[in-house]
């Protein structure tokens, strides 16, 4: 009989990497989406497991949700990674962001507690709870100094402060009840299915349309923040390690290198075979109130006891990007359809119409 496992956020990119991924492995798969919101489904779509996700509609700010939730799928085990999880956004809608990432985690630890503590729950904590921990020397204080899973927390916005209520909570739960409650501390991962939203994806999707004279501009606030960037696709492989983990634990899963927003855009240009100074406006619009602006993880315990470490490089997760962004688009000129996200984004819907009446 096929485990049963439930992921809340499985339209996200996270949510679809790991239902594609426990589906491989013999799972059943059910998943939750918002059912206040338009249902987003293209990363299932895009992945050819749409069909296969038992889907549930759900509100993560509802404790009968999460019980009926629970209780409709019976799963073996439970993958959080439902969040709001734009670190921008948090600053417009603070409270949102706080009941989301923060309170919602203990909702669904209550409902493993009275439910059945024996299903094994996974967590999704973020880089961003480090915030600005160890930079009073910038960079330089950063360079030999990689974040672990006993470095100190310093939050600088909403969302973090958000997802350290919620690691905290999972930690006391932990302990408290005896239950199997891990979590991932990841630093950032990306994907072709990252979200038009993360600086990531912005790049790669505008470098794309600019390579095939769709737009002309790439506009950026601040090029110098610095991140530890990996490849999503290997992160979900992480959280499934520590859900099969002989017991539960925290690990942060990073590529202990980091990049700045600068290299990630000169790098996307040169994939397409374009100067990025003939493009590129910096725009105080796309500023954080406060930003993070070094982040680089030491991955060495997921290593050492969970067998898992990064496989793709940064220029390789760029160049995959790139060429995801500009093969997407090309079926666009071509007059082809297929499932992403460009609908769900006013300019973009306005480029694809634009396209498809010339």
């Amino acid at each position: 009989m096929a485990k049963h496992v439930l992921i809340s956020g499985i339209t996200g990119q996270d949510g679809a990497y790991l239902a594609k991924l426990l589906l491989e492995k013999g799972y059943k798969v059910f998943g939750t989406f918002r059912r206040a919101s338009t249902p987003n489904f293209w990363r299932l779509q895009s992945l050819g497991i749409f069909e296969k996700i038992n889907l549930i509609p759900f509100d993560m700010g509802d404790m009968s949700s999460i019980i009926e939730a629970v209780q409709i799928s019976q799963p073996k085990e439970i993958y959080n990674l439902a969040a709001q999880s734009f670190v921008a956004a948090a600053f417009e809608e603070p409270i949102v962001t706080t009941q989301v990432d923060g309170i919602a985690v203990v909702m669904f630890l209550e409902a493993i507690r009275q439910l059945d503590s024996d299903i094994r729950f996974y967590q999704a904590s973020t880089s961003e709870m480090f915030g600005q921990a160890g930079m009073s020397d910038g960079l330089r204080g950063l360079a030999n100094k990689p974040l672990d899973e006993k470095s100190l927390f310093n939050p600088t916005s909403p969302y973090a402060a958000a997802k350290l209520y919620g690691y905290w909570t999972t930690k006391i739960y932990r302990r408290a009840y005896k239950l199997f409650a891990c979590q991932g501390i990841l630093f950032n991962h990306e994907s072709p299915l990252r979200g038009l939203e993360f600086v990531t994806r912005k790049i790669s999707n505008t470098v794309a349309k600019i390579a095939l004279g769709l737009e002309t501009e790439l506009h950026l606030g601040n090029m110098k923040s610095v991140r530890d960037w990996g490849y999503a696709p290997e992160y979900v492989e992480g959280m499934w390690r520590m859900m099969q983990h002989d017991h539960p634990d925290d690990f942060v899963l990073a590529t202990n290198k980091y990049h700045s927003v600068f290299g990630f855009v000169s790098d996307a240009f040169e994939v397409a075979g374009l100067n990025w100074r003939k493009h590129v406006k910096t725009d105080k619009r796309f500023l954080r109130p406060i930003d993070t602006n070094a982040l680089r993880g030491d991955y060495s315990k997921a290593e050492k006891e969970l067998g898992w470490k990064p496989k793709t490089d940064f220029k390789e997760l760029v160049k995959i990007m790139v060429k995801a962004d500009m093969d997407r688009w090309e079926k666009v000129v071509t007059g082809e359809r297929f499932p992403w996200d460009a609908p769900n984004y006013p300019n973009e819907a306005k480029i694809i119409s634009r396209v498809l009446k010339d």
